[in-house]
């Protein structure tokens, strides 16, 4: 995102100040157990602490928009949004077998180059790694959950919040399973199939929950809450689609991942899709998803998606679907100031080179 949305107010200093306190606290408490479990700790607070905080930005923009007046439950909810985003990026890093987020080691890659300096076998030490980091994504989950279970709101709110959240963590983990099914490559999606997957995978938990949890806080009407679920899952698919121009054709100084990572892992996106109706795609097909692909059939496989017409064709497909959430958002019935804002969101997952 821009930095247009990332300066932090009163009421977001409060979140941060809160999200420390609640990882302060856990820390605290992972000390009296082992040396390693505090690590752990400590790098799940760096983790939390970090990025661009999107997701509890646009809650707590989203409830004073709205005209909510309950801080405190909006600041946990936020934090809880925060908290459900590490859990999912934690295991998506081992889904992928990654062990390197933004230029620098996850937990899977930080524990298991320790494990190593400390005379473990690599795959011994990956493996623990990799359990580490799957505990660690599901005490960020269960946290997550904890905060918004302990919401000071009556209990219609409660559970309505609570629900959102079930759901969220259902069709998030249904499109991870299908984002992974396809990487099978036993069958050839479709791109409405590619479009629904991005949908689940990032549009309900990064901006659906968010925006869903603000309007039960604010008590907005059934009919708002209707409109904002709408836009957030368009916002999300933008997000999604410029995320995979990205993934092939960003500068990978700025966005911190090799241009090459998602062809080695076979990362269905609407760019192959596409690309998959050239003929020239014959000639490369079998490179798509080949771990050990070497940087020259890289940048082969690469040339032969963009002459293929795929990049225009998803640029496009951005272009027309942020002209349609923009005429989307104005005709809603959002409070100005919120529509301002997710239309500068719109925007800047649009323009976003990170």
């Amino acid at each position: 995102m821009t930095d247009s949305i990332t300066p932090l107010d009163d009421i977001a200093f409060s979140f941060q100040d809160r999200l420390v306190q609640v990882l302060t606290d856990a820390r605290h408490r992972s000390r009296g157990v082992s040396a390693q479990y505090g690590q752990l700790w400590e790098s799940l607070t760096r983790m939390a602490t970090g990025g661009k905080l999107i997701r509890p930005r646009l809650l707590i923009d989203a409830h004073r928009g709205l005209g909510g007046g309950d801080q405190a439950a909006a600041v946990d909810a936020a934090c809880a949004m925060q908290l459900l985003h590490i859990a999912l990026v934690i295991h998506d890093d081992v889904i992928d077998n990654d062990t390197v987020r933004r230029g620098e080691a996850n937990i899977s890659g930080e524990f298991a180059s320790d494990a190593m300096r400390r005379g473990a076998g690599r795959r011994e030490a990956h493996t623990w790694g990799d359990a580490t980091a799957l505990l660690g994504g599901d005490l960020m989950l269960t946290l997550a959950h904890s905060l918004l279970a302990r919401l000071d709101i009556d209990d219609a709110k409660r559970r309505a919040i609570l629900d959102i959240f079930d759901d969220t963590v259902f069709q998030s983990a249904a499109g991870e399973h299908s984002d992974v099914w396809l990487s099978l490559h036993l069958e050839e999606p479709r791109s409405q199939e590619v479009l629904e997957m991005a949908g689940q995978k990032t549009a309900v938990y990064s901006f659906q929950a968010p925006l869903l949890i603000a309007a039960v806080l604010a008590g907005a009407t059934s009919t708002l809450t209707a409109e904002l679920a709408d836009i957030a899952a368009q916002i999300g698919v933008v997000y999604q689609l410029r995320d995979d121009v990205l993934g092939l054709f960003g500068d990978e100084r700025v966005t911190g991942k090799s241009t090459f990572s998602d062809l080695r892992e076979g990362k269905e996106t609407l760019l192959i899709a596409f690309a998959r109706s050239d003929p020239s795609w014959a000639e490369v097909h079998a490179l798509f998803g080949d771990r050990m692909l070497s940087t020259a059939d890289g940048h082969r496989l690469r040339n032969v998606i963009e002459e293929s017409g795929a990049l225009v064709f998803v640029e496009s497909i951005i272009s027309a679907r942020c002209e349609d959430l923009y005429r989307l958002i104005r005709e809603a019935s959002l409070p100005t100031a919120l529509s301002t804002q997710l239309i500068e969101l719109t925007s800047d997952c649009n323009r976003r080179t990170a």
